[in-house]
Formats: structure tokens, C-alpha cells, sequence
């Protein structure tokens, strides 16, 4: 299961835990301007954004998890089992497979405004990458600098949600996520007060009690609740550094630690790497599960008007300072 989340200081921040029991040999991946894009129902876009982002690059093929582009739109798609449903195709409309959902948006769009024009005309087809590789399940968020939508097709059709939080998790429905947080309207980063009964007194015995009830367990409900309370009562310096370690602290209120989400044959859930892109300057942040430190990469360090993937491999060794 994943979370993806925006977050704003001067500059604007998108990324994501990835929330698996496995791992591909996912890179950072650079896809530069002119790198043909070849669609398998929709003609080849063979000069488009430049795009970076975490991607498993199968046939040289960069099979995008979360990415942003150089106009600074962001995407990421989260695992919506049960729930997504891909369509037959249709003539009147562009056929995307869901593997192509992100590069084809990327691509084209430098912000939301444009991505809704675009998703108007988009089906979003029941194709497999290849036999080994299976259509996922997904739904999407979508960011720029200024708002986020989350993009669902269920069999009800292609819904397109303003993200007023910028938040996303797993199932069920984002309608639901957002109707489900009336419930929590009485949390606060304030010390509580008494409306139990004017007749008894109580004692504040701890900080952060103006939080209880913020849900703690990993499910996807519960995770949307505690990563929108923590990122909408979230407050850092502004500059980069404070900026994106703040970003990494919210992710981390909702990672996943080894042993807590049983899978099966002794494997568990683990949060594999958590993400965090400035949409101004085209960095990537990640850290692994095995390594805490931040390592990034800056797609304008690179050949943005070149015709092949660059890719880097994931620093997953623990990396220690010692002082003494």
C-alpha cells in the first residue's frame, strides 16, 4: 500500500511512500525531451517534457511509480485494488494503457489545467505491459504548484477529484476518504478541553492529548486521516533543507516497519523508499528502507534534450557518521 502527499514553503513539494513486501530493480530515471515514447494505441510522442521520477525500466521501457516533469506537474499512482477498473476501447477516445497513464500525462501537460482538458478525452484500457507484468490496479495524484486532483477509473467511469488536501492513500474511494475525515474534526494541536461534563474535572496529564482518536494503525483509512493531519498542521523553515525534511517527517508519520503487516511466506509490508520532489527545480529526494539518508538528483544536472533513459541505482546500504 502507498501515500502520496503535497506539501508548500516557497517552493512546492510531491512525493510518496512506495509500500510493498517486494522490490524490482526500480531506479531513478531520467527521460529526457526527446526519448520516443512508444503508446500502444495512441501515436509514438517522440519530443515531449523532460521527466524524472522512481520507474522499473523493463525493455527500455521506463514503467513510471511516481515522476514529475520539468514544468514541475507530478503524478504518482497508488495501489487501488478491487476498485479500478479498466475499460475496452473506445474509438472516439485515447486509449491509454495503465502503465502509460503517467509518461502520456507528463508528456503533454505542464499543469492541472491542462491535465483536465486532457483526461476528458482519455480511456484508460485493460492492457497488460507483457505477460509477466500484468495491469496494476491504480489510482492517481495528480499535482502542480498550485492544486491537486486525484484521477480514479472505477466502472462507474473516469472520476476526476479536486484534492482541496493533497493527499492520497489506497481504498476505498477518495469521496469516502474526504467524507471520512468529518469524523475527525474535533482533533487539535491545542491542549483539550472539558466538555465531558461541567460537573467533573480532568487533567491534561500529556502533551499532544488534543490529538486522541488521530487513527495509528497502517491501514489506508487510517492512514489518510493521520498523514492529512500531520501535513495540514505541518510548519518548517522554508529553506530547502528544512523544507525537505520536514516533507520526509510527514511521509514518516505513516511508513511501514517490518513485522507489522504480515503478508505471507514470512514476508511482511515495508515502506521500500519514500520520495520527495521540488516541483521548482527538478530534484529528486529519496531515502530506502535500509538507508535514512537522503540522497538526491537533479534532472537539470543531466542532457535534457538527449534521446536515451538515465538512470541512477538506489543507494539502499545504511550510511552511518561516526563522530568518534
Amino acid at each position: 500500500m502507498c501515500t502520496a502527499i503535497t506539501y508548500n514553503t516557497i517552493d512546492h513539494y510531491f512525493g510518496r511512500n512506495l509500500d510493498l513486501e517486494y522490490s524490482y530493480q526500480e531506479t531513478v530515471t531520467i527521460t529526457p525531451r526527446n526519448y520516443p515514447f512508444k503508446f500502444k494505441k495512441v501515436g509514438d510522442i517522440k519530443n515531449h517534457y523532460a521527466i524524472i521520477g522512481m520507474a522499473y525500466v523493463n525493455n527500455n521501457y521506463p514503467l513510471y511509480y511516481d515522476a514529475i516533469n520539468e514544468k514541475g506537474l507530478a503524478m504518482a499512482g497508488l495501489n487501488f485494488p478491487d476498485n479500478a477498473f479498466y475499460n475496452e476501447e473506445k474509438k472516439d477516445l485515447n486509449n491509454i494503457a495503465p502503465f502509460e497513464f503517467i509518461p502520456y500525462v507528463l508528456s503533454k501537460c505542464a499543469n492541472i489545467k491542462e491535465v483536465k482538458q486532457l483526461l476528458a478525452n482519455i480511456n484508460i484500457v485493460n492492457l497488460n505491459f507483457s505477460e509477466q507484468l500484468p495491469a496494476s490496479p491504480l489510482h492517481f495524484l495528480i499535482a502542480d504548484k498550485e492544486s491537486s486532483i486525484t484521477v480514479e477509473s472505477v466502472k462507474e467511469g473516469l472520476k476526476i477529484y479536486d484534492n482541496p488536501v493533497g493527499v492520497l492513500t489506497n481504498n476505498p474511494t477518495f469521496d469516502y476518504h474526504m467524507f471520512n475525515l468529518n469524523n475527525y474534526m474535533h482533533l487539535s494541536i491545542m491542549p483539550p478541553e472539558n466538555h465531558f461534563s461541567k460537573n467533573l474535572n480532568f487533567n491534561t496529564y500529556s502533551r499532544g492529548m488534543g490529538a486522541l482518536g488521530l487513527p495509528g494503525d497502517l491501514s489506508s483509512l487510517s492512514r489518510f486521516v493521520k498523514a492529512t493531519f500531520t501535513k495540514m498542521n505541518s510548519k518548517s523553515q522554508t529553506d530547502e533543507l528544512s523544507s525537505v525534511s520536514q516533507f520526509f517527517h510527514i511521509l514518516g508519520s505513516v511508513e511501514q516497519q517490518r513485522g507489522c503487516v504480515y503478508m505471507n511466506d514470512d514476508k511482511y509490508e515495508i515502506t521500500i523508499y519514500s520520495s520527495c520532489c521540488n516541483l521548482d527545480k527538478g530534484i529528486y529526494y529519496y531515502k530506502t528502507y535500509d538507508n535514512s539518508q537522503i540522497t538526491a538528483v537533479n534532472m537539470h544536472h543531466e542532457n535534457l534534450d538527449g534521446n536515451t533513459l538515465i538512470n541512477y541505482i538506489l543507494k539502499k546500504g545504511q550510511n552511518i557518521l561516526s563522530q568518534n
